[in-house]
């Protein structure tokens, strides 16, 4: 495991992840994970796919970053500090798993590509790689800077629904050709949206619960976030 770290202002990563002060030597480079996401809420679907990510890429350590504004979507209504704390659920998932409120700090739209660089500065050497839903690789030519992320990262792709892998292959040949590098994660679908978990929750469907780790709906009973004692 590489030594826990902390950042400087807009270049490096958060108190959590500080790059160690001597060069790896004969060890090889660790290895990062990067899993970002709005996360309003963080749910089971999020924890099954961090699972699958790490279990093919065997991290040293993995980096939660909630995202400030995502350039995709709007900007999530739900206030950061909240969105932060429900993401400390990832923690069960091992000790190698920190959250970093790197991206919310930056201000403005979270571009991912801002975020690998700064990881590259913070782990010079490392391997990194970024946690991606089926989704989000079929749509990747349309993401910022998508050629640089790929230089700086491979992908690693969870499914998010059934009979997809035919046109995930198709792309990941693609992205190959570009010079990309896709590696496909081993995990049953979970179809599981935040968007219909906050709609169902705003309707007063206390069973969209069952969908969250037990952190979070307790977080969110306890904040009444998503007006679902109403």
């Amino acid at each position: 495991m590489t030594a826990a770290p902390k950042v400087p202002a807009a270049g490096a990563l958060p108190a959590q992840a500080q790059p160690p002060a001597v060069p790896w030597g004969s060890a090889p480079p660790p290895r990062i994970l990067l899993y970002g996401g709005t996360f309003d809420p963080p749910h089971l679907g999020h924890l099954n796919n961090l699972r699958a990510a790490m279990a093919a890429v065997r991290p040293d350590r993995v980096v939660v970053m909630p995202a400030g504004t995502p350039p995709h979507k709007a900007a999530s209504a739900t206030p950061a500090r909240h969105r932060l704390a429900m993401c400390r659920c990832f923690a069960a998932l091992g000790p190698g798993v920190t959250v970093s409120r790197w991206e919310i700090d930056q201000g403005g739209r979270s571009y991912t590509v801002r975020t690998l660089e700064m990881l590259r500065a913070a782990w010079p050497g490392a391997q990194l790689y970024l946690a991606v839903g089926s989704d989000m690789l079929l749509s990747f030519r349309q993401w910022r800077d998508w050629r640089r992320i790929l230089q700086l990262a491979a992908l690693v792709v969870e499914s998010r629904q059934a009979g997809d892998e035919p046109a995930l292959q198709a792309m990941a040949r693609s992205l190959a050709a570009d010079g990309g590098q896709v590696l496909f994660a081993q995990a049953p679908a979970f179809v599981c949206a935040s968007s219909t978990l906050r709609a169902r929750l705003a309707a007063g469907d206390a069973a969209a619960l069952d969908l969250l780790p037990a952190s979070v709906a307790d977080y969110i009973k306890k904040y009444d976030l998503y007006h679902l004692q109403k």
